[in-house]
């Protein structure tokens, strides 16, 4: 099989910056995506994260991008403000070290709306990486227009449907061009995601990646049957059996997070929380504060915590 990294139909610009990142080699779901994607295809993929997908549409995206035409002709949405930001972050690598000239702008919720405000209407952005409130905002005081999007991507597509953000996407999605290419990346595709996504797409490309290496080898895991016993109790006793340098417990809704925090604070524990309703300064300054190891037990929503990198974790609890 030819290597897509190196396939003609790839600007020359683009092919050089994989080279200068080192992407010499194309995961799977890249090999898949990647041609369908320049062929103008839509997706809905199934990959678990980790396995490449965000250069497998970045790559198509920034190829197909006219650097003359100064208005926006992609959007990739993510919902949770860390996971834009990563997104952008990676967008922009690609785009700086293929040398495109290609304005890319950063919407999401927590930031200084004005000043995102001006630094739109000053750039002019061709591609949108945003979280769906703000692009919703954006699109409703025809800051941003959606009349000339190519391709739209809607990335962690289950989460998005979790966290209840895919009302916001649906009345994006039914204001775009109706040539758009629409596209749907999910570590899962639950029946109520399907049924939304046919309404906009009519013969996707269904592409499922398995992923058995997802845990690497080196990780192991147990599963404890508590049976009727104190969950709470047994939570605070696994996190103090030894020292961990970090130790990170999940639980599923916010609620829980406070409630766990509360105990494990109250056995003497330094506990960090991380959930959605926590404000953009707060989760910034408590980011900071763990990586400098300041906290050695961090309890988080398992939603919130997506697209969160915390070096130096040696214990992961599920709690629920």
């Amino acid at each position: 099989m030819n290597n897509i990294f190196t396939d003609t139909r790839l600007r020359s610009e683009i092919r050089q910056g994989l080279a200068k990142i080192g992407f010499t080699k194309p995961t799977p779901v890249q090999e898949k995506v990647i041609p369908a994607m320049l062929k103008g295809e839509s997706v809905i993929v199934q990959a678990a994260t980790g396995s490449g997908k965000t250069h497998a549409y970045l790559i198509p995206i920034l190829n197909a991008i006219d650097e003359d035409a100064r208005y926006v002709q992609a959007i990739v949405t993510a919902p949770s403000r860390e996971l834009a930001d990563q997104l952008y972050r990676v967008a922009r690598q690609l785009r700086d070290n293929s040398g495109l000239n290609i304005a890319i702008a950063h919407l999401a919720g927590g930031s200084d709306r004005d000043r995102q405000i001006a630094r739109f209407e000053q750039n002019k952005p061709q591609l949108v990486i945003a979280t769906p409130g703000r692009l919703l905002d954006f699109a409703d005081k025809k800051i941003l227009l959606l009349d000339q999007v190519k391709n739209f991507v809607i990335d962690e597509a289950d989460m998005t449907l979790d966290l209840g953000f895919l009302a916001d996407v649906d009345k994006i999605a039914a204001r775009l061009p109706k040539d758009v290419v629409m596209s749907a990346f999910s570590a899962t595709i639950p029946v109520k995601l399907t049924n939304f996504l046919r309404k906009y797409m009519a013969k996707p490309e269904e592409i499922v990646i398995d992923n058995p290496a997802v845990i690497a080898p080196t990780i192991k895991n147990d599963l404890l049957d508590i049976g009727s016993k104190d969950r709470k109790k047994i939570v605070y006793k696994l996190l103090t059996m030894g020292q961990p340098y970090l130790a990170l417990v999940f639980a599923n809704t916010k609620q829980m997070v406070d409630e766990l925090a509360d105990y494990l604070t109250k056995q003497g524990l330094k506990v960090a929380k991380i959930h959605g309703s926590i404000t953009e300064r707060e989760r910034k300054r408590t980011l900071r504060e763990v990586r400098a190891g300041q906290y050695q037990y961090v309890v988080a929503s398992d939603l919130a915590a997506r697209g969160i990198d915390l070096p130096g974790v040696s214990l992961v609890i599920n709690y629920e």
